[in-house]
């Protein structure tokens, strides 16, 4: 075979009168380029860390100091104000040194102390300015002179061109919240969803455990706050992820959509080829941390601690809890398609493979006729399936021999690629198509994604993509600024052929993809049918639905001057009413960013104030005025909830954290027990959009993506996620149980759709006010309940 004479460098023949060495000038080249493309790494990476390591500060500073205090040692003017001298005569005792280098060297030596001294006093005083978190709660477009000058000092301790994780040793510590504010929050969040009996009860629980346990369990707490970057979240990923031991597919897992309206090209491997170069070119700013760092009103920094992870990492089932590996420098990627899997070589001659190259090897994998080897094709069934009998497989049956080989090739690889027969995407002609997208990227048959990888990118034959991530290692937004520069590269920087190929030459000089091989025993196929049967169960059970809002989006929510977030939130709380009949506890993630390791936040959007507007809405003898009223009021308050969950006054991370010091100090508390079983019947979350703002939605209206989703958290409630997309497309993903005969997430899309109208109606007399444009697109509200499915 060609590609096996490629993979030997030398040969060589023992002969009686010595040894006749031939070597390949072709590898020999690649082998030279390949060290110097690492040396050129590691330099890079040094340099950047100096960098990230002195700011704000830069190396050059140094040299002004150390000119500065040189300087100084010829005028009469002391500003060391003796300290040089006293160097300069410790430094007597050094024989080889005269007086003249002495001073020099003392020089320098306190010049370099003045400076380290300067960038720590401009560290803390940038971490001072961000502990600062007024500037959130003043109502947009109204920015006060206290915080226009915080601002200003914010923008001048920042300094210039900060690399990704400049802002690291500047980001305050999430602080611990006061016992009795926390209680209080959650006392409020459940009166709306107790009687006065249950409600009477829950308050003698919270003052009993305020009176007895809750002290001493907050003092330990705020120990691990000054020992620990973040109080929350290792304990987070720990507790809530890795050791839970039922199926991350569909329970944890995340999915993220592909431009929703666009296809660059139909060829699959061509597209492929260009998404994973894309995704090269991320990882290697990443690796060199080149990439700006996020910030919000674009001054705030936020934590790039979770980017670390992206690439390379996989979660190693375990039997009690998993593990998150994560390794550096792997140069290979793992492909699946129709049962096999394939590992691809990332680079060549030091280089990353080119998009025409990447399609080479993509097209020669989807042209590969083999078959699947014995209990090949459903071998990533076991990452779908519940951790333990996935462990003990791992441990009985990977463990060595060609196996070992194989799953540290997939475990090692930068991620997974799953190149899929079957076509999807968003199809305006077909049919319920996003359900059947969404469900594709949420679980798909169930063994064609290794769940367990960082994420797993998900190729159709008609060109479309997809992502499916793992939850463990970070949060949607990371995987998010990902995924939009990926596109935006994809789409607008390297572009097809007008055949629809990948620009540039193709080479087909480059070794075929190796084939992983497998020895799999009866034992292990029998458990990988067990684990595929459990999920097929699981994924069968997903009732899904994504629905397109285009009546309105964010500039009319903006017009009739309310936070968009607040608005669907509260047509949430309305659609779930007429859905169900009665409130329930409702989740909303916030992001804690803005503090060192901070990960995400509760926001309880189910208030007194959202069932008193919900109320309304449902009382015929209500009035548009007064209904007006009551939602202005609880869109307030969920603005209010919303930044207190961004600054660190949330209330469930507390009460989680205390959980856990509570169990390792075996102390018993009913009140935590209640608090921490308590379900999530609605679950909520916004995909953020235009992160990096390399598209202008208003110039490209058809570049958008389709945003993500997940599955349902309760058996019995729904789980919707959504995306705000430019001006005038709100993007809903709905999921709930088939087993649970009370959900169906079909009729809840229609209820928010409903709702999402019925409460722009509220504003007909104000917008007839702002302009013609707004009062087209007002609808008028129904009377009374409307159909009720219940």
């Amino acid at each position: 075979m060609a590609e096996a004479h490629q993979a030997v460098g030398f040969q060589f023949t023992v002969r009686p009168d010595g040894v006749d060495l031939k070597l390949s000038q072709e590898v020999i080249k690649n082998i030279y380029l390949s060290g110097l493309t690492a040396w050129k790494k590691r330099a890079i990476q040094f340099k950047n860390g100096v960098l990230a390591g002195v700011y704000p500060a830069s190396p050059s500073s140094w040299l002004i100091v150390v000119i500065f205090m040189m300087s100084s040692l010829y005028t009469p003017v002391d500003p060391s104000l003796g300290m040089i001298d006293a160097m300069k005569e410790s430094l007597e005792t050094v024989q080889c040194l005269c007086s003249q280098s002495r001073a020099v060297l003392s020089a320098i030596l306190f010049a370099t102390g003045l400076w380290l001294f300067l960038i720590y006093l401009l560290r803390y005083s940038l971490k001072a300015l961000l502990s600062y978190h007024g500037w959130i709660f003043e109502s947009h477009g109204k920015m006060s002179t206290s915080t226009k000058v915080w601002l200003s000092l914010v923008k001048m301790f920042s300094g210039r061109r900060p690399l990704l994780y400049s802002f690291q040793a500047s980001l305050p510590r999430l602080p611990v919240p006061s016992v009795d504010d926390t209680i209080q929050g959650y006392l409020e969040s459940v009166r709306p969803l107790l009687d006065k009996q249950q409600y009477n009860q829950m308050e003698i629980l919270a003052q009993d455990f305020k009176d007895s346990k809750a002290a001493r369990l907050q003092r330990f707490l705020i120990l691990k706050s000054w020992w620990a970057t973040n109080y929350v979240s290792d304990w987070w990923e720990e507790y809530i992820y890795l050791r839970g031991r039922s199926p991350i597919m569909v329970n944890s897992n995340f999915y993220i959509m592909d431009l929703l309206y666009m296809t660059p090209t139909h060829r699959q491997a061509a597209r492929a080829g260009n998404v994973v170069h894309a995704m090269l070119q991320y990882r290697r700013k990443l690796e060199r941390g080149e990439h700006a760092p996020l910030r919000a009103l674009g001054t705030v920094p936020m934590c790039s601690t979770q980017m670390e992870r992206m690439f390379n990492t996989t979660r190693i089932p375990g039997i009690e809890t998993d593990i998150v590996q994560h390794l550096t420098d792997r140069k290979h990627l793992v492909v699946y398609h129709k049962g096999r899997f394939f590992q691809v070589w990332l680079y060549t001659g030091g280089r990353h493979l080119l998009p025409s190259e990447l399609e080479t090897q993509f097209q020669r994998i989807l042209n590969d006729p083999s078959e699947p080897q014995p209990g090949e094709l459903k071998l990533a069934a076991l990452t779908a399936g519940s951790r333990v009998p996935w462990a003990r497989a791992r441990i009985r049956h990977f463990s060595h021999g060609v196996n070992k080989v194989s799953l540290d090739a997939i475990e090692s690889a930068a991620f997974f690629l799953a190149l899929d027969d079957e076509p999807q995407g968003y199809d305006t002609g077909t049919f319920n198509s996003l359900d059947s997208y969404a469900k594709s990227l949420l679980h798909g048959k169930c063994y064609d994604r290794w769940f367990d990888k960082s994420f797993t990118l998900i190729s159709y034959p008609n060109g479309k993509m997809g992502i499916n991530a793992e939850h463990s290692w970070a949060d949607a937004p990371i995987v998010g600024h990902m995924w939009e520069y990926v596109l935006a590269t994809d789409c607008f920087h390297l572009g097809y052929t007008e055949e629809g190929h990948c620009k540039g030459d193709v080479n087909k000089g480059l070794p075929h993809p190796t084939r992983l091989q497998w020895q799999i025993p009866k034992e292990c196929q029998d458990a990988i049918e067990s684990s595929y049967l459990s999920a097929k169960k699981i994924a069968e059970d997903v009732d899904f639905h994504g629905r397109l809002f285009t009546e309105f989006g964010k500039g009319l929510i903006k017009k009739c001057r309310t936070s968009p977030d607040a608005f669907i939130q509260l047509a949430l709380q309305l659609a779930q009413f007429r859905d169900q009949g009665v409130f329930c506890l409702t989740y909303e993630s916030s992001m804690t960013r803005m503090f060192r390791d901070g990960r995400t936040e509760t926001v309880r959007s189910c208030t007194n104030e959202a069932v008193a507007f919900v109320r309304a809405m449902e009382d015929c003898g209500a009035t548009n005025a007064q209904r007006l009223a009551l939602f202005r009021r609880a869109a307030d308050k969920h603005q209010n909830m919303y930044r207190l969950a961004m600054t660190g006054s949330g209330i469930d991370r507390h009460l989680f954290c205390l959980y856990i010091v509570s169990k390792y100090l075996d102390i018993d508390s009913p009140f935590l027990k209640k608090v921490l079983s308590e379900p999530w019947k609605l679950s909520t979350s916004q995909t953020p959009q235009q992160q990096l703002n390399l598209v202008d939605i208003n110039k490209f209206p058809k570049y958008v993506s389709g945003g993500g989703g997940f599955g349902p958290v309760a058996d019995d409630g729904y789980g919707v996620s959504y995306i705000i997309v430019g001006e005038n497309l709100i993007t809903f993903h709905i999921s709930c149980k088939f087993s649970c005969p009370d959900t169906d997430s079909s009729r809840f899309g229609e209820n928010i759709h409903k709702a999402m109208l019925d409460i722009q109606g509220l504003f007909r007399p104000e917008n007839d006010r702002n302009g013609a444009e707004i009062q087209a697109k007002a609808v008028p509200m129904e009377n009374g309940n409307g159909k009720k499915h219940i």
